[in-house]
């Protein structure tokens, strides 16, 4: 199983950043890469469209609203891996109320490419997905 974690220094307090990422179906309000998030199942599944079309339907699998963080699984998607697990987390910056550090972090198994292409894949997802949300709160 390979892994992967990206972390990011945001200019927002670390409950505004929850409050913006925290809800499962909030992906398009910081995420150019996806414009479009559908609930399904009662809001513990979501149907995901790129700007390309392509569809990813994700379960949320465990979410913590006090340690400000919550899992998920792909259950479709064009990537290569299966049992994929990712988790999304905002943390406090020790002696700043005014900053919060958000990690994107998540495990899966290579199918159909090599263990550092998906590496590199979901690296680049995350790195641009937070540098998406230091945009966002930044404005």
């Amino acid at each position: 199983m390979a892994s992967t974690s990206v972390s990011r220094t945001v200019p927002a307090p670390p409950d505004a950043v929850w409050r913006l990422v925290g809800g499962f179906g909030a992906l398009p309000d910081w995420l150019p890469y996806i414009p479009e998030s559908t609930a399904l199942e009662g809001g513990r599944v979501r149907r995901l469209t790129n700007p390309d079309g392509d569809v990813i339907v994700e379960r949320l699998v465990s979410f913590d609203e006090a340690s400000r963080h919550y899992s998920y699984a792909i259950l479709e998607a064009p990537f290569p891996v299966e049992d994929y697990v990712s988790t999304l987390r905002v943390h406090t910056v020790h002696g700043r109320d005014d900053l919060a550090e958000v990690q994107w972090s998540g495990r899966f198994t290579p199918r159909g490419a090599t263990e550092e292409e998906a590496v590199d894949l979901f690296t680049g997802i995350y790195t641009d997905g937070l540098d998406a949300l230091h945009r966002t709160l930044a404005a």
